[in-house]
């Protein structure tokens, strides 16, 4: 029996598709070397087009409200709207550095001064209480406390993390500065396509059209602006979801007079921007402040910090960033729970959106298929 073209055609595509595999599975050490090769080669383009999408977004809706209806401003439109999107990320960052790094810096400084005089406190206290009460004296003596030594111990845990956090500091300053071209040619990249990305899209699709067939063109089409509309929406929705914890956190602290009411608020709202963990990253540095003041409001914080981060893990995320990829609220935990634990912070902001789209496309796949079979599903 004779073969026919086509068939023979698939046959000699799966036999040097087979090849390479084994090639490449024989030389995976050389696969490797030339991947990391060509990603140092690529990496500037992929950093200015991911920091292209990110400003992207607020840039797109500033554009639409500038000059809307003034044609002669019409050309100033797009340089006004990136220029106040950078005024805006320069703003976030410098409010970050300012504002909470060197206050959060004196905090632990005060409290590594003050834990010697803690622990002495609390030596006291039990002494006092063994006095009251000496039928305790033979089970605390057989715990054999040295308040001394424990307190030396957790001084010199503080300053060995402490010095961590300077050395990390440090190791990723001279990172930064050795890569301040492969940051500059990102960003100038970054400014090429937001200025010229209508021109960038239609070159894109003329390649796709030119190269693939028709159908197979329209759904990459159609896959990329799903992809990217759920992208945008999760990002926006991510920034407004942090915006409104650091505004709940910022008038419930007033309203209860607790310090550092509106600096908890912040580094809580920027932490937040990590998916679901990132708020309890900003409840311990809000407890670090407030300790040093109260140590009471401190654990009225705790409280108030569960309680309000049960209505935003149950109402406020999984309505506004939930609701803004089209991902049902079961699924976004899912992805938040298998991006951090493959990928670590880069994969729950990856893996949300990731699994939006999937869960979209899997959707209108299985809709297709019903329909086809003339299945109605009740």
């Amino acid at each position: 029996m004779e073969l026919s073209k086509q068939t023979k055609k698939h046959l000699m595509q799966i036999l040097a598709f087979a090849i390479l595999l084994y090639c490449g599975i024989e030389h995976f050490d050389v696969v490797i070397e030339a991947v990391r090769f060509v990603l140092g080669i690529i990496m500037p383009f992929l950093i200015g087009g991911a920091i292209a999408f990110i400003f992207n977004v607020p840039m797109k809706k500033i554009e639409k409200h500038l000059f809307p209806k003034n044609k002669k401003l019409a050309k100033l439109r797009r340089p006004a709207a990136y220029f106040l999107t950078l005024l805006a990320v320069i703003g976030v960052i410098v409010l970050a550095l300012v504002v909470v790094i060197p206050e959060l810096g004196n905090t632990i400084s005060m409290l590594m001064a003050q834990i010697p005089v803690a622990f002495d406190t609390a030596a006291e206290w039990i002494n006092d209480m063994l006095k009251e009460y000496p039928a305790l004296e033979p089970a605390v003596e057989e715990l054999n406390i040295d308040w001394a030594s424990v307190s030396s111990s957790v001084v010199t845990f503080l300053q060995s993390v402490g010095s961590g956090l300077v050395s990390s500091g440090v190791g990723f300053f001279s990172g930064l500065i050795s890569g301040v071209a492969t940051f500059v040619i990102a960003f100038v990249f970054s400014i090429y396509i937001l200025f010229q990305k209508e021109k960038l899209q239609r070159q894109v699709k003329q390649v796709l059209y030119a190269l693939l067939p028709k159908k197979a063109t329209e759904k990459i089409i159609s896959v990329a602006t799903l992809s990217d509309q759920i992208f945008s929406n999760f990002l926006s929705g991510q920034c407004l979801e942090a915006v409104i914890l650091g505004t709940m956190f910022v008038i419930s602290m007033s309203i209860l007079r607790m310090p550092y009411a509106m600096l908890t608020g912040i580094v809580i709202a920027i932490t937040a921007l990590i998916p679901i963990f990132g708020a309890f990253i900003g409840c311990v540095v809000g407890m670090l402040l407030i300790v040093m003041v109260n140590p009471i409001q401190a654990v009225w914080f705790l409280i108030l910090f569960l309680v309000l981060q049960q209505i935003e893990g149950n109402l406020i995320y999984p309505h506004v960033v939930g609701g803004s990829v089209g991902l049902p609220s079961i699924w976004v935990l899912a992805a938040v729970t298998i991006g951090g634990n493959l990928f670590g912070i880069g994969g729950i902001l990856l893996f949300i959106p990731l699994c939006s789209v999937l869960y979209a496309l899997f959707r209108d796949f299985v809709k297709q298929r019903l329909k086809q079979r003339d299945i109605k599903v009740v």
